[in-house]
């Protein structure tokens, strides 16, 4: 099996796309509902989960809900980890991207 192949049929601008509206939509909703259940003192996403999230592409997600929804946002970690995990993904590809 062509694994070049199977990857470049897979990685298509159209499925990153569809991902990172998915991704972002997903830590979007995460930190509303987070905040919902913080407020009713019920179980709670981890802090953890919710950087994953970023991590896996949901930063503007994270970052918008974060502010949406004023969650997290007396949190140093939150608000300066969130906008470092955006900005060090964004120059990243621009690297992978233009610097072949």
């Amino acid at each position: 099996m062509d694994y070049e192949l199977l990857l470049k049929a897979i990685l298509t601008p159209k499925n990153i796309l569809i991902y990172l509206i998915g991704i972002n939509l997903l830590a979007f909703l995460a930190m509303w509902w987070d905040k919902r259940r913080a407020q009713k003192g019920e179980w709670r996403i981890s802090e953890a989960g919710l950087f994953t999230l970023v991590l896996l592409g949901g930063g503007v997600g994270g970052i918008v809900g974060m502010y949406a929804f004023r969650h997290k946002t007396k949190k140093l970690k939150f608000t300066i980890g969130f906008p470092t995990i955006l900005l060090t993904e964004i120059v990243l590809v621009i690297y992978l991207t233009f610097m072949k």
